[in-house]
């Protein structure tokens, strides 16, 4: 999950090249369960695989040189997360939602073992991610703190979000310090700006975990108008 400057959110999920289904155990593929708070992958391991989400919330992440952390994206139900940089995954990779995945050995996908609609399908998540990843930066450097949380609000409901009447509700399993680090603000603004919003009558923040989005189309103008 990236916040893009567009806003035309569309649900991973929703793409048909992007619905979650298994492959032949010929192919390679195998379900994996994870609980909270265990890695799928560290920096630096092997990337013997390659994962699709199909349920739950991953937080990626890496550590600067200076022993700051970077929330690089949080991988939802639909996306395809642990593309190396080389033969090595580049960021640590934690659930932070119970999560399954459907792991992808990388050797089948290089020789085509894995058949040519995986192939085009991983491509294609591929280049989504390096579009989706060059729009995020663009935001880090454009948009207000206001315009940044309104629009991961936005892509969370968006991905995750229920319809209850004219409302949407989601979950909000990252922390305020995760989102921090994810939009490039401090734990204060974050705080500061979702009170903002439940102030002005936009959200309703139920549970630290849990927003209730109660005008949608308010939330879109705050995405859009400077701070």
């Amino acid at each position: 999950m990236y916040v893009t400057l567009s806003n035309e959110f569309t649900p991973a999920t929703n793409s048909p090249e992007l619905r979650p289904y298994t492959l032949s155990p010929e192919a390679g593929s195998q379900r994996k369960q994870q609980a909270i708070g265990s890695h799928l992958f560290r920096e630096g391991d092997i990337a013997n695989n390659i994962y699709e989400i199909t349920a739950g919330v991953f937080r990626l992440t890496r550590v600067l040189d200076n022993g700051r952390r970077q929330v690089i994206a949080f991988g939802l139900p639909g996306d395809i997360i642990g593309f190396p940089n080389g033969t090595l995954h580049h960021s640590n990779c934690e659930a932070i939602q119970t999560a399954e995945v459907i792991a992808y050995r990388r050797h089948a996908l290089d020789s085509f073992d894995g058949g040519h609609e995986t192939h085009k399908r991983l491509l294609d998540a591929a280049l989504r991610e390096i579009s989706a990843m060059q729009d995020h930066f663009m935001m880090l450097a454009r948009k207000s703190a206001l315009e940044k949380v309104a629009s991961f609000l936005i892509t969370l409901a968006e991905r995750t979000g229920t319809p209850i009447g004219k409302y949407t509700t989601c979950a909000l399993p990252m922390t305020r310090g995760d989102i921090a680090d994810f939009l490039g603000l401090t734990i204060e603004t974050v705080s500061r700006t979702l009170t903002r919003l439940r102030k002005d009558n936009i959200i309703v923040l139920e549970t630290t975990q849990t927003v209730l989005i109660k005008d949608m189309t308010a939330l879109g103008a705050a995405s859009q108008v400077a701070d």
